[in-house]
């Protein structure tokens, strides 16, 4: 029989669905049982009108029989069936589709909907198999006609035989070759994961003869083979049951089955929306931070299904940044896709349901954070870094999003508080949100610049993250305080009477000051009396955007740009060490030159800087020894 040929477009088009528009290979096995599923909708559909007709669900199923002989892999329906015209129209008409067709003849009911749309998805068969053979019979008709093809150079169609309704589709496998491995898609156990992973919500039974080997009866050392059909999805997906119907243990073998983590959800959230867009979603937030959560190699985003089959393992749009911790699953019957399954439209359905989803989370940890504090916190310990970087991503986009969800020590209460929490007990007088910076909450306990604030009665926030000044810088105020640094020149708290000290003692240690900021050259912008120490002897502290602890952070960057603050060497005029430089200035300049050196690298070994001169550090304690 000749053979008929394909447009010249559609042509083109099927020569580029196998080689460039599915990602993977496995997905041809999605399209044709989405397909199948299409066929047994249209039955029921038909049903719904046809008082003639019935439906009785238990009749109705999709099988997937490979052979490995005949290097063939059959997928079987018992749905509504092709005639010959249809056979032309949808399989020798690349792109157009029946299934659009039959929907827009139909008004859908009863929460049904029609999976495929745009009529590609069958020619993906053709990345795995040289020869697609389809035969069917039609729903009402007594003739059967066969379709069959090798690819682009075109189709044939005859009559066939057929007793039943419905389409059986044989696949010829391809040959392996050094690049593909095509044996796979002939394999029990492949299949099944490729069904599981992709179709496993499909609503119709899908069957297969599954072989295997087990004890014969009555006997413990003989073993038999048997081949046994089985049922390989699950059909009724778990978002689509009403939650009062679900447990917790429910969700947390949906998050286990599903390979979301390999720890318990701190907390699963279940949304079902029948509004301008409908969709359900199942999100749950870990206990565990995943092993390569902070590494470039993880991957953010959803799962997202249309109708119940998987279109993409991570739908990244749907999470923004900050929140790409959360794991589960979205399905809706409205996402509008283009070409086939895995090309996604940007438009505005996705949009939507991204941020509801968003608000969705966003309020649920709040929920968290106020009702379950505890696992709030084992939350916060394993994710709050990634609210921080969204607090500082974007230029402070989001920040509005998360402020009410980050968290710091707390001087005072030695635990994490919220930024609410700090500002709901400030003092009437308070000016500003006070902070120190360090490696550590023990490092930070010991700064000699804490003592001050402290001493005043101040609660102070620990920041031991990198990221946690950068995000502070970002966020500015928080209920219209400002943040300070503890290191910074001007605390606000040292009162009228305290600067007016301040100014005579500047006037009358000016000479000694100048003079140490000379020996100190450019490493310092300025030598004066500090306000802020009490025991100790001297600290530094810093003027400008740029602190101690952000410039240590970007000195650690690959591409470090030298970036430093401008450091204050700030002197403790009630020390005796002080003394011991009014005499050195008076008397011996070498001797000065000696302390202040000294007293700035002490200075630095507090701040957990590197001394530019460990010998010349380590020379100058031997001459004091000495």
């Amino acid at each position: 029989m000749a053979k008929k040929q394909f447009k010249a477009e559609s042509k083109r088009l099927l020569e580029m669905m196998i080689n460039s528009i599915y990602t993977h290979r496995e997905v041809f096995l999605r399209e044709l049982i989405s397909n199948a599923s299409d066929a047994i909708d249209k039955i029921y559909y038909k049903a719904l009108t046809d008082d003639a007709l019935s439906f009785d669900k238990e009749s109705y199923f999709i099988q997937v029989i490979p052979d490995k002989e005949t290097r063939t892999l059959k997928i079987i329906d018992t749905g509504i069936g092709m005639t010959k015209e249809e056979l032309e129209n949808n399989l020798g008409t690349i792109a157009k589709s029946g299934s659009l067709a039959f929907k827009k003849e139909t008004e859908l009911k009863d929460g049904y909907d029609i999976i495929g749309q745009f009529g590609v998805g069958f020619y993906a068969a053709f990345m795995v198999a040289d020869v697609v053979t389809v035969t069917s019979k039609a729903l009402g008709s007594e003739e059967a006609y066969k379709w069959e093809s090798d690819g682009a150079e075109g189709y044939t169609i005859e009559p066939a035989e057929k007793n039943s309704i419905g389409t059986e589709i044989v696949l010829k496998i391809k040959e392996n070759n050094e690049d593909e491995n095509y044996d796979e898609f002939l394999e029990e156990y492949r299949l099944k994961s490729i069904i599981k992973k992709y179709s496993d919500f499909i609503r119709y039974p899908i069957k297969m003869d599954v072989t295997g080997r087990r004890p014969k009866e009555g006997s413990e050392n003989e073993f038999e083979d048997y081949v046994e059909e089985q049922i390989i999805n699950s059909m009724v997906p778990i978002w689509r049951k009403n939650k009062s119907e679900l447990t917790d243990e429910d969700y947390e073998n949906f998050y286990a089955e599903k390979r979301y983590g390999f720890d318990k959800p701190l907390k699963h959230i279940h949304i079902s929306v029948d509004g301008t867009i409908r969709y359900n979603a199942i999100l749950y937030i870990p206990e565990k931070t995943p092993f390569d959560f902070y590494s470039k190699e993880f991957e953010k985003g959803l799962e997202l299904y249309s109708n119940g089959v998987l279109i993409m393992d991570k739908c990244a749009d749907l999470l923004p940044d900050h929140f790409s911790f959360v794991k589960g699953m979205v399905d809706s019957e409205d996402l509008s896709l283009n070409i086939s399954r895995e090309m996604l439209q940007h438009d505005r359905q996705l949009k939507l349901i991204s941020k509801n989803i968003n608000k969705k989370i966003k309020s649920e940890l709040q929920s968290l954070l106020r009702n379950e504090r505890e696992k709030y916190e084992d939350f916060y310990k394993s994710f709050g870094r990634q609210l921080k970087y969204g607090v500082y991503n974007e230029f402070g986009a989001n920040k509005e999003v998360l402020q009410d969800l980050i968290m710091f020590h707390s001087s005072k209460e030695k635990k994490l508080v919220t930024l609410d929490e700090y500002v709901s007990r400030m003092r009437e007088d308070q000016k500003y949100i006070y902070y120190a910076s360090g490696d550590s909450i023990e490092r930070i306990d010991k700064l000699p610049q804490a003592e001050f604030v402290s001493e005043k009665g101040y609660e102070i926030l620990y920041f031991t993250e990198d990221i946690d000044e950068f995000a502070i810088k970002m966020l500015m105020t928080y209920k219209e305080k400002e943040f300070k640094s503890i290191s910074s020149g001007d605390l606000g708290i040292e009162g009228d009477e305290s600067k007016s000290d301040s100014e005579s003692e500047e006037k009358e240690y000016k000479e000694i000051f100048d003079y140490m900021k000379g020996i100190l050259a450019d490493k310092v912008k300025d030598v004066r009396v500090s306000k802020r120490l009490k025991s100790h002897p001297v600290c530094l502290a810093t003027e400008g955007d740029i602190s101690i602890e952000m410039e240590k952070i970007l000195a650690a960057m690959p591409d470090n740009q030298n970036i430093k603050a401008d450091k204050v060497l700030e002197i403790n005029k009630n020390h005796e060490v002080f003394e011991s430089l009014k005499e050195a200035f008076e008397n011996d300049k070498d001797k000065l030159d000696l302390y202040t050196k000294l007293l700035y690298n002490q200075a630095l070994l507090i701040e957990g800087l590197p001394i530019q001169d460990p010998v010349e550090f380590t020379n100058d304690i031997c001459k004091i020894m000495v």
